[in-house]
């Protein structure tokens, strides 16, 4: 299997690349593209700029994930998470934060905010049906299998 090319372009001179931070990573760390520091009081929600756009191949989408240690250390989170870029996104990606901490976070330039990792996407084609096949689960859900 081949890896798939993802082209970027760099939308500002400060715009960091994308990088993997170790050889079995999954996920390439975007930064913060930002001019000075942004405070994010508890609760508060910031499209942050990572200054990039993508052009990711046909029939891949790239999903932004939050960093698990901003997430465990100061509750650094995304809305969206995971947020999908489709294939035939051009825009500047932008990282949809909010902070589920009880402190201001503070997100510097060049901080390392999320991950983006490229996956291989399915199209399901749809077929509308009067009944649906049985299982053992029915209709049970939120919980219903216990702990």
């Amino acid at each position: 299997m081949t890896n798939p090319i993802v082209k970027f372009r760099r939308l500002s001179q400060s715009a960091s690349k994308p990088e993997y931070q170790s050889l079995s990573a999954s996920g390439l760390d975007l930064t913060a593209d930002l001019s000075g520091p942004l405070i994010l009081d508890p609760l508060a929600r910031a499209a942050v700029r990572t200054g990039l756009a993508l052009e990711i191949p046909k029939g891949y989408e790239g999903q932004v994930r939050p960093r698990s240690g901003r997430a465990i250390a100061e509750g650094l989170t995304l809305i969206n998470s995971p947020g999908t870029i489709d294939a035939d996104f051009r825009g500047e990606i932008r990282v949809l934060v909010i902070n589920l901490g009880d402190r201001p976070i503070e997100i510097r330039p060049g901080d390392r905010i999320a991950q983006l990792v490229i996956c291989p996407v399915v199209r399901a084609d749809l077929v509308e049906a009067s009944e649906l096949g049985e299982s053992s689960r029915g209709e049970g859900g939120f919980g219903h299998t216990g702990r």
